[in-house]
């Protein structure tokens, strides 16, 4: 049986083509749904990575976990977060 790090990193990938494919799911959706974003998991490689002592930047970071960089995603695919989505969000939970 493969070791469970080997585990983990291909259960994150699967997440990261799962999260690519559909980029019809809004951050805010995530963030009210499941109280992550994709910049969340942009944020923890990041400290995964400096803890490593492999410092990453944020940029460098969102490019990983988007497939490409971060304001081209935005550009391609964001919308404005409608009032409903809005009103859902809870800033305080939510630190980026």
């Amino acid at each position: 049986m493969p070791d469970l790090t080997s585990l983990e990193a291909a259960a994150f990938r699967r997440l990261l083509a799962h999260l690519r494919e559909r980029s019809d799911v809004q951050n805010i959706d995530l963030m009210n749904l499941a109280g992550f974003c994709r910049n969340c998991l942009a944020n923890w490689l990041r400290e995964a990575a400096d803890a490593q002592g492999a410092p990453m930047s944020k940029d460098e970071a969102r490019e990983q976990i988007y497939g490409m960089p971060y304001d081209e995603w935005k550009a391609r695919y964001q919308t404005e977060a409608n009032s409903g989505q809005l009103a859902a969000f809870k800033p305080d939970t939510h630190p980026d």
